[in-house]
C-alpha cells in the first residue's frame, strides 16, 4: 500500500512537471489582481506549439517562436480575465477606476507685467498645454516678457499686436523690485554669407523673446520688442539650403542666428561627418520587455554597436552614448551629442505598443521620427532604407517633441526598428543578423541622404 501510495505521488508529480513544463508563460501583466485607470489589460507571453491559448474565449494568435500579444478592453470597476490553455488556467481581476473629468482651465486676464525667464531653453508656446508640437522657440534665462494672462500653469505672453504665445509659470519670476531696468533698445542688425553658411546679428540693450518659422524656402527669425511698441518686431528672412542646421546664441543682448549648410562627402564616404549614436534605454531602464522575455536596452546595444562600426568603415567619426549595459540620462545623452558638435544625432529603439485595441497585423514594423523640420528628410531616407533590409512594415515617418529630438544645431532622427510587444515582428528582431541589417539601413540611409542632389 505504501508502495501505491509513492507511485500515486510520483505520478502526480510527474503530471504537474510536463503540464508546467508546456504551458505558456506571461511577461505581462506582472500582477494577478490590480488597480490601474488604463482603457486596457496588456497580455504579452510565450506559449509551446502544442498550446491553444483564449484569453476571455477568443483564440489568440502564436507566433510560430510561441510569441503571443492581445489586449482587453476594460470596463470602470470589476474586470475578471480567464486565461486558458490546454495545459493551464489561469484568472486575472483588474480593478479600473473611472477617469476623472477636468474642467478647462479659465483664462483670466490682467493688466500687462514684466516677467523674467529663470533658465536657459525654456519653451515659447502656441498653446497653453505642456506637451505636444507647440514650441515656437527655446528662451534663453533672462529674457524679458511682457505677460496679460493667464490659464492653468500658463501665463500668456504678448509678443505684438498680432502675436501671442504661453510659457508655463513655473519658468517665471517676478523681476527685482531693487533691479534698475529700462526698456531694451535696438542697436543694430547684421548678415553675413559665406561658402556654406550665414551668419545673421541683431543686438538690443537686453534680453528679448523671440521666434522660429519656416516656410518651404525661408527660415524667419523674428524678436520681439513688445515693451517698447506693440508693433514692434525685428525680421530676418533667410533662405533655406537644401540640408542644413541651424542655431542661436546669445549674449547679453546680441542674438546670433546661424545656419550651416551641410557638407556633401566625396566618392560616396561619410569622410568629415560625426554622427552621434544614441542606443535608448539601459542599466536600470530596460525599455519595452518583448513577448518572450527580451529587453529593448539589449537590443537597442547590439544595433548601435553594429552601427557604430558600419559608420566608421566608411569615413565616420561615429560617437556613442552608451557603449555598455548602463544608465544614462536624457540630458547626458544631449550633453554627449554638444560636446561633440555632429551633424547628425540617431537614437535607436524598438517600439512597444500604447494603450490601444491592438491589431497585431497593423501594430508593428519600422517607423522613424523627427522633430525640427530640417530632419524631415533626413527620417524619411532612412525610413526607406530600413525598410529595405528589414522587410519590416511601413510604420511611417513622424513628427514628435521627444526631448532628444528638438536641437536644431544638428539633424536628429529616432528609430523604432520594429516592435517589442508584437509577436510578429519578435520573429524579425529575434533574428541572428536582424542588428547588422538594421544597422546597415540607418548607415546607407544617412549616406543616401548626404549624397542625393
Amino acid at each position: 500500500m505504501k508502495n501505491m501510495h509513492k507511485f500515486i505521488i510520483l505520478l502526480l508529480a510527474f503530471l504537474i512537471g510536463i503540464n508546467s513544463a508546456f504551458a505558456y508563460t506571461l511577461v505581462l501583466p506582472k500582477d494577478k489582481k490590480t488597480v490601474l485607470n488604463n482603457e486596457h489589460a496588456f497580455f504579452v507571453g510565450k506559449a509551446q506549439n502544442t498550446e491553444v491559448i483564449t484569453i476571455n474565449d477568443k483564440r489568440i494568435y502564436i507566433a510560430p517562436n510561441g510569441a503571443f500579444a492581445h489586449t482587453v478592453k476594460l470596463k470602470n470597476g470589476k474586470n475578471r480575465v480567464v486565461v486558458r490553455s490546454n495545459f493551464s488556467t489561469q484568472i486575472y481581476n483588474f480593478y479600473k477606476t473611472p477617469s476623472a473629468e477636468k474642467e478647462p482651465p479659465v483664462l483670466r486676464e490682467f493688466e500687462p507685467k514684466r516677467m523674467v525667464v529663470v533658465e536657459d531653453r525654456t519653451p515659447l508656446r502656441d498653446s497653453p498645454q505642456g506637451t505636444g508640437m507647440n514650441r515656437i522657440s527655446h528662451l534663453f534665462k533672462g529674457t524679458n516678457l511682457l505677460v496679460n494672462g493667464s490659464q492653468g500653469d500658463f501665463y500668456r505672453v504678448f509678443l505684438s499686436k498680432n502675436k501671442t504665445a504661453w510659457v508655463a509659470s513655473k519658468n517665471l519670476k517676478e523681476p527685482d523690485k531693487k533691479e534698475k531696468y529700462t526698456v531694451p533698445q535696438f542697436i543694430t542688425m547684421n548678415s553675413e554669407t559665406f561658402k556654406n553658411a550665414s551668419i545673421h546679428t541683431i543686438e538690443f540693450t537686453d534680453k528679448l523673446p523671440y521666434t522660429i518659422d519656416e516656410t518651404d524656402k525661408e527660415i524667419i527669425f523674428k524678436i520681439y520688442n513688445p515693451e517698447y511698441s506693440e508693433n514692434s518686431v525685428y525680421t530676418v528672412n533667410i533662405k533655406k539650403p537644401e540640408k542644413y542646421t541651424y542655431k542661436t546664441l546669445l549674449s547679453n543682448g546680441t542674438y546670433v542666428f546661424k545656419v550651416n549648410e551641410l557638407p556633401v562627402p566625396e566618392s560616396n564616404t561619410l569622410d568629415g561627418i560625426t554622427i552621434v549614436i544614441d542606443p535608448g534605454h539601459g542599466g536600470s531602464e530596460p525599455g519595452a520587455i518583448g513577448c518572450l522575455g527580451d529587453k529593448e536596452k539589449d537590443i537597442n546595444l547590439k544595433i548601435g554597436l553594429e552601427l557604430q562600426d558600419r559608420l566608421r568603415l566608411m569615413g565616420a567619426n561615429a560617437v556613442m552614448t552608451r557603449e555598455c549595459d548602463g544608465y544614462v540620462s536624457l540630458d547626458d545623452r544631449i550633453k554627449i551629442a554638444e560636446q561633440n558638435c555632429p551633424q547628425i544625432f540617431v537614437s535607436i529603439h524598438l517600439n512597444s505598443i500604447p494603450d490601444i485595441d491592438m491589431n497585431i497585423r497593423k501594430n508593428r514594423g519600422t517607423s522613424v521620427y523627427y522633430y525640427n523640420e530640417n530632419s524631415k528628410e533626413l527620417a524619411k531616407t532612412v525610413q526607406k532604407s530600413l525598410l529595405k533590409e528589414l522587410s519590416t512594415r511601413n510604420d511611417g515617418v513622424r513628427q514628435k517633441s521627444f526631448k532628444v529630438l528638438r536641437r536644431s544645431e544638428f539633424l536628429s532622427i529616432l528609430v523604432e526598428t520594429a516592435y517589442m510587444t508584437n509577436p510578429i515582428d519578435s520573429v524579425i528582431y529575434r533574428k541572428n543578423d536582424f542588428a547588422y541589417n538594421a544597422a546597415r539601413g540607418i548607415a546607407d540611409g544617412i549616406l543616401n541622404y548626404l549624397i542625393c542632389n
